[in-house]
């Protein structure tokens, strides 16, 4: 009988409820529909607003028709404490991602004015990988302080935080010693968004292996090698450990041929040659040259060819094909130029010869001549 007395206010406030969650799914399918056929080119912020709160927003909307309908809504005390409970969980999350949202908008904002796909990138590359670090950043703190607030709105958990307080010092030193990993990580993207020792597409040599620096995160560092696998280098590694950044203030380079040759070989003649051969290639800068002589054996000549490239793929590529076109030349104009070893023969009498060297065998050319 109870139940049917309030029968009323149970059904109206059901619909109530269900009505304004329609509504509110109504009018955000109506306004991404509206948004998504206005033509967003050059755009650049309005297009990340609507791309980014579009997943977002199913959410959001429902919790703005549940903040409507709640005034007008007659439930029992403890069920309608629940429903403003769980409302007020959602306006801290729903905080939390405007807070989110500003610095994703803002980071594509900016970065859509730096792009680092083009050839003098350095600048772009810089800005870039501060607006990475940084977003990642405040990302890990917004979520801590929301996650730690919507904990705080339950009555057992604010106890025992009260308690934590109580005793800070120690509660303070047992949560540093848990966190000291992902605090040292946490301080080490500053480090790197400030000093910067590496950017997004640097290339780099980590642990003896050659790649580019894909992704920075909050935690780790992802470096694609050459051969497209993947290194994950600790965030901290960068801070602690020595490392190769061949584009650090400035992305050319210039690489090295070394070729062992003879001594009878023509320098001048390799050195035109070297200049013939950089001027057919597209990798070659322009700017370095140089054949010189940097060693000399007692057997051979060490010649090393120094070129200069605009980036660390064009480098190698530009090595490989001096060194090939090198020794081309090499074996087709100067085949006697080649490293050899030498020897010389020399035939001895049998007056000359001693008393352990009468059975040494005779050539035959020798033969011929005592014939």
């Amino acid at each position: 009988m109870e139940l049917l007395r309030n029968w009323d206010p149970w059904l109206w406030s059901s619909l109530l409820i269900v009505g304004t969650l329609i509504l509110a799914l109504l009018a955000r399918f109506l306004i991404f529909a509206g948004l998504k056929r206005i033509d967003w080119h050059n755009q650049t912020v309005l297009h990340s607003i609507v791309r980014r709160t579009e997943t977002a927003s199913w959410w959001i909307f429902p919790l703005l028709g549940l903040l409507i309908a709640l005034p007008g809504i007659s439930l029992p005390p403890s069920i309608s404490s629940y429903l403003q409970h769980a409302v007020l969980l959602g306006l801290i999350a729903a905080h939390a991602w405007v807070v989110i949202l500003v610095s994703e908008v803002a980071t594509d904002f900016i970065a859509a004015r730096y792009r680092f796909d083009t050839t003098e990138n350095l600048l772009a590359r810089k800005v870039q990988t501060q607006l990475q670090l940084l977003h990642r950043i405040v990302f890990v703190v917004v979520v801590v302080v929301a996650f730690g607030v919507m904990l705080m709105t339950f009555p057992t958990i604010r106890m025992i935080g009260t308690s934590l307080l109580a005793s800070a010092g120690l509660a303070g030193l047992v949560v540093g010693i848990a966190m000291r990993p992902t605090l040292a990580s946490l301080v080490a993207g500053i480090q790197i968004a400030l000093t910067q020792p590496i950017r997004i597409e640097d290339s780099v040599v980590v642990e003896g292996e050659w790649g580019w620096i894909e992704e920075i995160g909050t935690t780790h560092v992802v470096i694609r090698i050459w051969d497209l696998r993947r290194l994950v280098v600790p965030l901290s590694y960068f801070i602690e450990h020595p490392f190769q950044n061949w584009t650090r203030t400035n992305p050319d380079l210039i690489g090295t041929v070394a070729l062992w040759v003879d001594y009878t070989v023509s320098v001048e003649a390799v050195r035109q040659e070297l200049r013939k051969i950089l001027g057919t290639s597209a990798d070659w800068k322009g700017d370095v040259c140089v054949l010189q002589v940097t060693e000399a054996s007692d057997r051979a000549l060490q010649l090393r060819a120094l070129m200069d490239a605009r980036n660390a793929s064009q480098a190698w590529d530009l090595r490989c094909y001096v060194r090939e076109k090198l020794i081309q030349f090499l074996q087709e104009r100067y085949p006697q130029s080649l490293p050899r070893f030498r020897a010389e023969l020399q035939t001895f009498s049998s007056e000359q010869k001693g008393p352990y060297d009468q059975n040494i065998p005779v050539s035959n050319s020798s033969l011929r001549q005592n014939e």
